[in-house]
């Protein structure tokens, strides 16, 4: 069920994205993202909360900190693609690749705006669970936001540069002024890190939540 409605915010630029923007440090292409429009099939997500995450040996949150393996190989490839994977047993979650071949960095989608195809992903979102769903939850979560794209774990590797089956677009940025950053949600090291970065204010970000120690 549609329980309310926040207003399209149509991007204001429909030119894809190149592959020099994704080949740059992950801190510095995460808050470059924000108000970027990210599409897969009929449904539009303008991004309002993203997350970097370093190289090899140097960030000790990121999937790459040990090195190359079968499940983090994307993140290793060329810029500009799209690297998902499952969490929990439960969720796919879904990142855009940065920096050269071999380095293995990246950026976390954490949260957007659907802005196209709502109906869509209102769909995908509750398929099977009967539940109500509000416009501002549609994307709000990096689960979330897997689940209203469609992503799953065939879309892992995909390039969007140039955009094919997935794209992400110039969109509408913000202002500098409105870009906000924090420490990173949920992760057990370098949670102080402050590489998330969000729009001020935008009711779709997705509230933060330290890491908890799971009690044996």
């Amino acid at each position: 069920m549609w329980a309310d409605g926040l207003g399209g915010h149509l991007p204001a630029g429909s030119a894809p994205l190149t592959r020099e923007f994704f080949d740059r440090p992950g801190p510095e292409v995460a808050p470059d993202l924000l108000g970027r429009v990210i599409s897969h099939g009929p449904v539009s997500v303008r991004l309002t909360e993203v997350e970097a995450y370093g190289m090899p040996g140097e960030d000790p949150a990121s999937h790459t900190y040990r090195g190359r393996t079968p499940r983090n190989a994307v993140m290793f490839g060329p810029p500009g693609h799209l690297y998902v994977y499952f969490t929990y047993g439960m969720h796919f979650c879904a990142n855009l690749v940065c920096l050269p071949e071999g380095v293995g960095s990246g950026v976390l989608l954490r949260a957007g705006e659907v802005v196209a195809g709502a109906e869509v992903a209102l769909a995908r979102r509750t398929a099977g669970a009967g539940r109500t769903v509000t416009a501002r939850d549609l994307a709000r979560g990096p689960a979330r936001l897997a689940v209203a794209l469609g992503f799953t774990r065939e879309h892992d590797g995909l390039d969007v540069c140039p955009p094919g089956p997935v794209g992400v677009l110039e969109g509408d940025p913000p202002k500098p002024g409105a870009i906000m950053s924090g420490p990173r949600t949920g992760v057990s090291s370098g949670q102080e890190t402050p590489w998330r970065f969000w729009i001020a204010a935008d009711p779709t970000v997705s509230p933060y939540r330290p890491h908890v120690p799971r009690r044996r």
